[in-house]
This record gives structure tokens, C-alpha cells and sequence, in this order.
């Protein structure tokens, strides 16, 4: 995304461990120089019970960087470790850009509730945009048990997937559906993309959804 400033950004969110909601927490811009900062929903989250990270003790600090600061970038994987092209690969990406990387694997890993997305412009400048996020909430609707879900509803790689306003949610008053073709609920939009999302259906932008990758026995949360 290019953010209000013209510049590319990645958002920072953070999931609430008892409740799982996010909040979008800071923002990471490359501008020439990297800088992050905390904003958006972070007061909120601390009083949630987020704690600043380490290498950014400063609520509001704007800290620079030549290349993507060590604390993002180490969560990521070696760019020289053995099947890096796979990895490359299954984000769609032709070569080793740490940045773009970040962007499309979120980065999460099991030590922290981190993950890091390309944020939707509210305004579409270009015709076309392409995003990929986990559904949200599938274990509730596709028969999730401990760490691994029956095959009750069958998910397939390039499927075909619809969205649908779920206009009674009390938890989020964008949240967005996600439907198969035989319309079976499989879950929901994550909530940091609902609101953009949700915007554009209302203005009639046509959108094409497809499951990307499906890994029932690794994610079963997602």
C-alpha cells in the first residue's frame, strides 16, 4: 500500500491473547530509509495488555533505519537456507526482498502475537489490487478439534470464494463473511482488512477471492 503520505507502509497488529481481537498497532514506512512508529489503535491495545517492543521503547518515538530494522527482519526466514525458492514461491515472489516478504507472510511466529499486513487504501487509485490474509475463525466453522480439523467441508488450493456483509456482528460492524460456493460459511475477513473492504463492496468494486494455500493440520486457527 502507499499511504496517505506517498509513501509504502506495512501495519503492525497485535492479537488480544484471550479474546483475539487485533489492533492495528504501528506501521513500519519505507521511504528511502525505513522508519517505524506506534499510532492507530496502540492505546487502546496497551490498556489490553500490550507491551511496547523491545527495540522500540518509545510510544512516540519515530525510529529510522537504513535497512528493515533487525527486530522485523529476523523473523524472517534465512535468505540462504536450503528450498528458499519454495518460500519465495508460495508468497508469489520471484526474489529475496525482506520487505516484500513481510507484506505477504505476516511473519507470525509462536513466541508473540505479532503479525504484520499490507494495509487496503480507502481511497483505490489504481484499478487493481491484490491482498492475501488468513481467514479468520475458521476452526469454528469447518470442524476444528485440538490442533486439527476433520475434513467436514472440503477447502481446495484456487477454489472459488464469495463475500457476503454480516450486518449484525456485535463485535465488528464491518465484518465480512466468507462463504464457498456451496455456501458454507468457512469464516471471516480478519477485522484490520473489514472496514476497507466492506467500504469497497458497498461502492460495487468487483473482487475476485480465491483460496491460495490450505494447510488445515499447520493453521487451524486461520
Amino acid at each position: 500500500m502507499v499511504n496517505d503520505k506517498g509513501r509504502d507502509s506495512i501495519q503492525v497488529i497485535w492479537k488480544e491473547p484471550n479474546s483475539r481481537r487485533q489492533y492495528v498497532v504501528g506501521e513500519i514506512l519505507k521511504n528511502g530509509k525505513y522508519e517505524f512508529s506506534y499510532g492507530y489503535e496502540v492505546k487502546e491495545a496497551i490498556k489490553n495488555g500490550f507491551e511496547l517492543l523491545i527495540s522500540f521503547k518509545d510510544l512516540e518515538k519515530t525510529y529510522y533505519n537504513d535497512k528493515l530494522f533487525p527486530s522485523f527482519a529476523n523473523r524472517l526466514p534465512d535468505k540462504k537456507r536450503r528450498g528458499i525458492e519454495n518460500i519465495l514461491k508460495r508468497y508469489d515472489l520471484d526474489q529475496f526482498d525482506e520487505y516484500e516478504l513481510l507484506k505477504r507472510c505476516g511473519a507470525k511466529l509462536p513466541t508473540d502475537n505479532l503479525e504484520f499486513i499490507d494495509p487496503i487504501p480507502r481511497d483505490l487509485e489504481k484499478n487493481e489490487i491484490i491482498r492475501y490474509f488468513f481467514i479468520a475463525g475458521v476452526r469454528y466453522y469447518i470442524g476444528c478439534k485440538g490442533n486439527l480439523c476433520d475434513k467436514t467441508i472440503e477447502i481446495d488450493e484456487m477454489q472459488e470464494l464469495r463475500l457476503v456483509r454480516d450486518n449484525n456482528n456485535k463485535y465488528d460492524k464491518y465484518a465480512i463473511r466468507v462463504y464457498d460456493l456451496e455456501n458454507n460459511h468457512i469464516g471471516y475477513v480478519p477485522r484490520y482488512y473489514s472496514e476497507n473492504i466492506s467500504n469497497l463492496l458497498e461502492n460495487n468494486y468487483k473482487y475476485n477471492l480465491k483460496t491460495y494455500i490450505v494447510n488445515k493440520n499447520n493453521q487451524c486457527d486461520e
